[in-house]
């Protein structure tokens, strides 16, 4: 069982906020984790694109998004802030993601889905800001039913954060921010997610400039920590502190139980993610994510014979 210790855990690596690029026509995307993705750094995670909040004109044509494409080997985490993104697939599935609401996508043994800004949106337009983060499954569990979980806002927990107390000093009792429990548990208050593996996913925000708080995280677990909105400083032992931009990633050492992050804006919005690395092979292609290439290659075939959505 995976427990947190009061060690600070220090940053390994920042990745700036890479540039952006179009994912069809209704998804213009930082791709986050940039030539880290689909590495065992960031197991389970695979990859993570984030659409910072943009306005989009009242559209009365075709909705913008991605056409039909297929999936296999792993799940799909789709977190709507603003806007509404349309889901429809080859199990008969059909879904509007409203903001905080959150999707989990099993692909499993082979799903061919749709994503677009919602009919509804479309007509009126607006800011619009979403993410998707790609999520690995274990071996024994790739060939999996495809199934998803519809995780609306009002069943997502929301634990009150404190400040720190930081060298002994007193600090107030008043709540200084929230977490948002996707997946996985922040003091003892579980996530609804269902997942294949050990996975932590949630949603911080932390109103003021100069705010400590400590977020315990699980030692051996990866873990990640993306700046939505705002910058802020992660503080490792004897005060070292490395600061992280907005739309940056600080990947993080495995080895201390405690996240310490403070505030350099008001405001700050954080996604902090990771989980008990799989240890597999990742052999990754286009829509595809297995352990071998010969599987990858399986999956083609399977694609293209029709065998995707049963």
């Amino acid at each position: 069982m995976s427990t947190s210790s009061a060690a600070l855990r220090s940053v390994k690596q920042i990745l700036p906020a890479a540039p952006r690029h179009w994912v069809g026509d209704g998804f213009h995307v930082h791709p986050v984790f940039s030539n880290k993705a689909f590495t065992e750094e960031l197991s389970p995670f695979l990859m993570f694109d984030y659409a910072v909040p943009e306005h989009f004109k009242p559209n009365n044509g075709s909705p913008r998004g991605v056409g039909q494409h297929p999936h296999r080997g792993f799940e799909t985490v789709t977190i709507a802030f603003k806007g509404e993104v349309e889901h429809a697939d080859s199990m008969g599935n059909r879904d509007v993601i409203k903001p905080g609401d959150v999707q989990w996508m099993t692909a499993g043994r082979g799903i061919i889905h749709q994503e677009f800004h919602s009919n509804e949106f479309s007509k009126k337009g607006g800011e619009f800001e979403m993410c998707q983060l790609w999520v690995n499954l274990p071996k024994k569990n790739k060939m999996t039913k495809p199934h998803y979980q519809a995780i609306v806002d009002k069943n997502i927990p929301i634990v009150d954060l404190k400040e720190a107390s930081v060298d002994g000093e007193e600090c107030s009792e008043d709540t200084v921010g929230s977490v948002r429990v996707i997946a996985g548990s922040f003091l003892g208050t579980k996530g609804p997610a269902s997942t294949f593996s050990p996975v932590e996913l949630w949603d911080a925000t932390i109103q003021k400039k100069g705010t400590v708080v400590d977020l315990p995280f699980p030692d051996d677990y990866n873990c990640i920590v993306f700046v939505r909105r705002g910058e802020i400083d992660i503080i490792a032992e004897k005060g070292d502190a490395k600061r992280v931009e907005s739309q940056g990633v600080a990947l993080m050492k495995q080895e201390g139980g405690t996240i310490r992050i403070k505030t350099a804006q008001k405001n700050t919005s954080l996604l902090i993610m990771g989980g008990l690395p799989l240890n597999e092979p990742i052999a990754a292609r286009g829509p595809f994510v297995m352990n071998t290439w010969d599987e990858i290659n399986k999956a083609n075939m399977d694609y293209m014979m029709g065998k995707f959505g049963k």
